[in-house]
């Protein structure tokens, strides 16, 4: 269960509250007030026997060849981090700033949003925002980040 995941079961168990859509404004707003709460520590995520497989999952979508270009998540952020692909410099893939104010979004948006904007541009069949194949790679690429500092909100062009 990722922040909103976690955010969304407050609202519902202990609220009694309707949930919030993935990636409305609203809890937009409240994850990354939450994470915010975080920021400057270091990233600290724990694969034990409960996630191990939800890890192996994700490790596995990230090393995976998707869509008609044939791409997989590590191609790009592995093998390529640095480089250019066309106007943007291609990051590590690490989501320490999540929710993040993308320039080019003109918003506020979430990891699976971003991950959702990869898939397209791999031109790979779409995933819904909060789906388990995310929530794996999320924490994945966590544990990828980790001892990183959490720079919740942050900034990306």
């Amino acid at each position: 269960m990722n922040i909103e995941g976690r955010i969304q079961q407050c609202r519902e168990r202990r609220q009694h509250a309707e949930p919030l859509k993935y990636e409305s404004p609203e809890l937009l707003a409240l994850t990354s007030y939450v994470a915010h709460q975080s920021r400057g520590m270091p990233l600290n995520v724990s694969i034990d026997w409960q996630n191990r497989h939800n890890f192996d999952a994700g490790r596995a979508l990230y090393f995976k060849r998707l869509g008609q270009a044939n791409l997989s998540c590590a191609q790009c952020h592995q093998d390529n981090w640095g480089k250019k692909l066309g106007p943007e410099t291609i990051s590590q893939g690490h989501g320490v700033a999540y929710p993040i104010y993308r320039l080019d979004w003109q918003t506020m948006g979430s990891l699976h949003r971003r991950f959702r904007s990869c898939l397209s541009g791999v031109r790979a069949e779409l995933l819904p925002q909060g789906a388990p194949e995310f929530l794996d790679l999320e924490l994945y690429l966590a544990a990828r980040s980790q001892g990183m500092a959490i720079e919740t909100p942050g900034v990306r062009r």
